[in-house]
């Protein structure tokens, strides 16, 4: 994975990861703080998602419990022009995410919604709305399915970001089909300084999700598709 960047964007990018660490001295925002490892766990980690990007410049993307608003702020400054979504249960770090938002000057075609994924999921104007959902969150895939995969509108992707996944892709593949996706590609990088393995599980979107999914709030996590 290659990434050179001109001047304004590593300004841009050590401006937001300087608020991040700023705010997270007062809210809980990321266990990682030395500057080495927020560069390749957090940087790095996200931008691995350019690789697999479309080109379109009116794509539209939603970051599935952003938390610290990755990996949907390092695209959103890496790609301005895509309309960015940001999902979170928790208000205060949409607010925060918000003001740095503002604060980098990209606010525009940007979203903040404050709900739990299989709650945000089932309103008209973002369930299947999307080209591209993505998260991060630590969840067997087969969760992170159901709570992703009825954002996306035909034709589009759910881009999980594991570490190792050959054995959840099995383990998912059922619930990945029953959602109405298909594992289309799997991409496998290294990042840049220690050289550990991330993967990207591209699905595409084949069918609309069954009305019954997402189930209701807990439901995914308490008892998954398997």
């Amino acid at each position: 994975m290659s990434l050179l960047f001109h001047n304004r964007l590593k300004e841009l990018f050590v401006q937001y990861f300087y608020d991040l660490l700023k705010k997270n001295e007062v809210m809980n925002l990321t266990a990682i703080t030395d500057p080495p490892s927020v560069a390749e766990l957090h940087l790095f980690d996200s931008l691995t998602l350019l690789s697999v990007l479309p080109p379109d410049s009116d794509l539209k993307l939603i970051d599935v419990g952003t938390g610290a608003g990755l990996p949907g702020i390092p695209l959103k400054i890496a790609r301005p022009e895509i309309n960015l979504c940001l999902l979170d249960a928790t208000k205060k770090r949409l607010n925060f995410l918000d003001d740095c938002l503002t604060g980098l000057n990209l606010q525009r075609k940007t979203q903040m919604v404050h709900a739990r994924a299989e709650d945000a999921a089932r309103k008209p104007e973002l369930r299947e709305k999307f080209d591209i959902a993505t998260a991060r969150a630590v969840a067997p895939l087969n969760v992170l399915a159901e709570y992703c995969l009825p954002f996306v509108k035909l034709d589009g992707y759910f881009i999980a970001m594991k570490g190792q996944a050959d054995s959840e892709i099995e383990q998912a593949e059922k619930a990945i089909n029953i959602l109405g996706g298909d594992i289309a590609d799997l991409w496998k990088l290294r990042l840049p300084v220690s050289g550990a393995e991330c993967c990207l599980i591209l699905i595409q979107k084949i069918s609309s999700t069954p009305k019954r999914f997402p189930r209701k709030a807990g439901t995914p996590k308490a008892d998954p598709i398997i």
